[in-house]
């Protein structure tokens, strides 16, 4: 095998790549990427076992063949190339090397043969999204997943059908995140899947690099999905498991509400808690009317208050929240208005977006 490809186009690939390929396997082959040339075409795949990813690259094969090296140290010095420069590779005799300008790396092959078989089979369910469409499910709820191993199945975003509409939601028990969009064409046979959070942020990261790409496939089977965007495939395993019913934790009855802008509301939280060192601490707020004070307080670092001017006149409510869960929150709405919804001090509480009405959030409340 040879071939020859200038740094830009095997640089971002090889990106790609990279991230999915595990730093540190026990499987030693897992470390490393299959290049595959023919036809004017080279392909670049990988898998960590959950998810595979093939990328299509054209370049100018003189040879064609294929091996498997590390995936790491390939795209370090590809990365490390001077800008501009052609890269050519070869594989000849059990021996792989790397050639560009005056620099000549030797890089270790294993077998092509003992590199396990990517991911086949049938995927009934498919549509098409737009980029933005798909960010959007992502960037709204991503923050909420949770954590905690030992609840697998909050451990990626829940995509399902709900009436006309394309749902996504994560949740980790301490707040809840759900968004949609409207139902594709193709997507009206979806029970739900839960997409791993590993494989969210390999989504997220592959579409941020086709924003110039209008449309994207999605595919679904009862274990996999698989999105196809530019030249990339990435498929993943789904969660084998149960999304709790989190409408049931949404609430309905909560009256006392204000509306204040977003970007004020975020400021206040992240100037008060910065008596805290770990943003997990919890900020007070308390409603009175036409004021929202903000206080946080800490045994070893002080104490800190903030007011905020709005238009209130429902109950007066003390309620504490975790800083950090409430700025990713902010963060993900932005600039505009935000509007809280409360029922009480040990009630959790409504937060949504009067310019978006698809997505809202459920916050539970902390002991202050």
């Amino acid at each position: 095998m040879k071939i020859i490809i200038d740094k830009s186009s095997l640089l971002k690939p090889l990106n790609h790549i990279q991230s999915v390929v595990e730093r540190k396997n026990t499987i030693p082959i897992l470390s490393n990427v299959i290049i595959s040339a023919n036809d004017d075409k080279l392909s670049l795949s990988a898998t960590d076992m959950d998810i595979d990813i093939l990328e299509n690259i054209n370049c100018n094969v003189i040879n064609s063949g294929s091996v498997t090296v590390t995936a790491h140290i390939l795209y370090d010095i590809v990365r490390k190339l001077n800008d501009g420069s052609e890269v050519e590779i070869e594989y000849n005799d059990g021996t792989a090397s790397l050639t560009s300008n005056k620099s000549k790396f030797q890089l270790p092959v294993l077998p092509v043969e003992d590199y396990p078989t990517l991911s086949k089979g049938e995927f009934p369910i498919s549509f098409k999204l737009t980029v933005g469409e798909l960010s959007r499910l992502i960037d709204k709820t991503k923050f909420a997943i949770s954590m905690e191993e030992t609840r697998y199945y909050l451990n990626g975003i829940f995509v399902h059908k709900h009436e006309k509409n394309l749902v996504a939601v994560a949740t980790d028990g301490h707040r809840l995140a759900r968004t949609s969009i409207p139902l594709p064409s193709g997507g009206e046979i979806i029970k739900g899947a839960i997409i791993p959070r590993k494989a969210i942020f390999e989504i997220r990261k592959l579409i941020e690099d086709y924003a110039e790409v209008s449309e994207l496939s999605v595919s679904l089977s009862e274990s996999r999905i698989k999105i196809f965007v530019g030249e990339t495939t990435i498929t993943s395993k789904l969660i084998d498991g149960n999304f709790p019913d989190y409408e049931k934790v949404i609430p309905v009855d909560n009256s006392n509400v204000l509306i204040l802008g977003c970007q004020s509301l975020s400021e206040s939280v992240d100037r008060v808690s910065t008596i805290f060192s770990d943003k997990s601490k919890s900020v007070r707020l308390s409603l009175s009317p036409n004021k929202l004070t903000l206080e946080a307080n800490s045994p070893d670092t002080g104490s800190a208050s903030e007011e905020i001017e709005l238009n209130y006149s429902s109950d007066e409510i003390g309620i504490g929240f975790n800083a950090r869960y409430l700025l990713d929150i902010t963060s993900q709405i932005g600039t505009g208005n935000i509007k809280i919804a409360l029922k009480d001090s040990g009630s959790p509480a409504l937060i949504s977006v009067p310019e978006d009405p698809e997505s809202l959030f459920v916050l539970m409340p902390m002991r202050v």
